[in-house]
């Protein structure tokens, strides 16, 4: 522990974080620097700084990432239309690359040699923000507390901060009833009754999105442009990547879009329940397959859907970083060339429906599509051939007597 003369610490302000920026001072006998992360979670971060300085540390870093979260990090997953286990649009692993990268590059620029983070050894995202670090300064010192300590309940982490002046609220005993976690992506929720994957996740627990029962009657629609596979405008207006998010969030969340309940398979091995909101990202996912169903060309469009998964995996798993990651990366934004143009959506009572695409890049000839007389575009006869041909490994096992199965 002597050789820790300077860490940088991942700080929220909350009861978790306060009570580790104590350890490592008393644990460590070192420096400990802070770094605040806005990206969206929709609580003010400012706090953070007086609680920090009322504690001893010298050096605090708050800053504002929102739009480099969404530009470099959110754009690009949803440019490969990513979803972990065909549901989880990978809100919480998103963001921890960037705060990984952060925490690292703060690292260099006041020579700490140590970085330390809040998750737990149970969790998901020790793993992401670890490798992460390593992929970015090979040889960096980690601290995690939760794997070191034995501070292992709320009630603890109370005693701890009570018994060493740490500035934190403390309203009684009670357990908070969810831990959750929340970016401009989403907002998640576990624990409490959510262990019991029989028990129905509380109304009230949702915070972004009204119940669908709940949404207007009146259908919403609004119309998304695209340009390289990014929305840079909605319903006309040019917008930053950080006011897109921000503003189909709202949109969304007005009409019950994006609420999840669903059981995933952590990195670590267990599976977890967790509950999701992620409106303005659910919206992205459908509207963006919508302008690649006539941009992209069919054998792209199904190799990218094949890739998804792994693609996906990576994300989930931490591997941000990581050279497969950044060569998928390539291949998928090479595909995004031509991913330009407008979509026209209804937004319904948690709906999301596609009602209009349109682009100067489009793949789609109505002349040869037509169910009508497409004058000569398309010789119907050409078929037969292509049948047959494909039909040739069939019909050779046929003849041989041999069974499909």
């Amino acid at each position: 522990m002597a050789d820790v003369k300077k860490v940088v610490l991942a700080y929220s302000g909350g009861l978790d974080t306060s009570v580790i920026l104590k350890w490592l001072q008393d644990t460590y006998n070192c420096e400990v620097v802070t770094f605040t992360a806005d990206l969206g979670q929709g609580e003010e971060v400012e706090p953070a700084r007086a609680k920090a300085k009322q504690m001893g540390v010298k050096e605090v870093f708050i800053e504002d990432l929102r739009e480099e979260f969404v530009r470099d990090f959110v754009f690009p997953m949803f440019r490969a239309n990513t979803v972990y286990e065909g549901e989880y649009l990978l809100g919480t692993s998103i963001a921890r690359p960037l705060i990984a990268k952060r925490l690292i590059e703060i690292a260099n620029a006041t020579g700490a040699d140590a970085i330390s983070h809040g998750a737990t050894g149970k969790g998901n995202d020790q793993v992401r923000f670890e490798l992460g670090a390593y992929a970015l300064k090979p040889g960096v010192k980690v601290i995690a507390p939760w794997r070191e300590w034995d501070l292992l309940s709320r009630e603890k982490l109370m005693d701890y901060a009570e018994a060493h002046n740490i500035p934190i609220e403390r309203h009684g005993k009670k357990k908070s009833p969810y831990s959750m976690d929340a970016n401009l992506l989403h907002i998640s929720y576990e624990g409490g009754v959510l262990e019991d994957t029989w028990t129905e996740h509380e109304d009230d627990m949702w915070k972004w999105t009204v119940s669908p029962e709940k949404a207007p009657d009146a259908a919403t629609y609004i119309e998304l442009t695209y340009r390289k596979g990014d929305i840079v405008a909605i319903d006309g207006k040019d917008m930053s990547p950080a006011q897109v998010l921000t503003e189909l969030n709202r949109i969304g969340g007005a009409n019950g879009i994006g609420r999840l309940d669903i059981v995933e398979n952590r990195y670590v091995g267990m599976k977890s329940r967790g509950c999701y909101e992620t409106p303005g990202g659910t919206i992205m996912l459908k509207a963006h397959r919508a302008i690649e169903s006539i941009t992209l060309d069919r054998e792209v469009a199904h190799l990218k859907d094949e890739l998804m998964p792994r693609y996906a995996k990576l994300i989930y798993t931490g591997y941000w970083w990581s050279p497969e990651r950044e060569m998928l990366q390539q291949m998928i934004d090479a595909s995004q060339e031509h991913v330009n143009g407008v979509v026209r959506l209804k937004l319904y009572k948690g709906n999301v429906i596609v009602t209009g695409r349109k682009s100067d890049d489009s793949l789609f000839d109505a002349n040869i599509a037509t169910f009508e007389e497409d004058g000569g575009a398309y010789n119907q006869a050409d078929a037969a051939g292509f049948i047959k041909l494909n039909a040739l490994r069939m019909r050779i096992a046929a003849n041989k007597g041999r069974k499909l199965f």
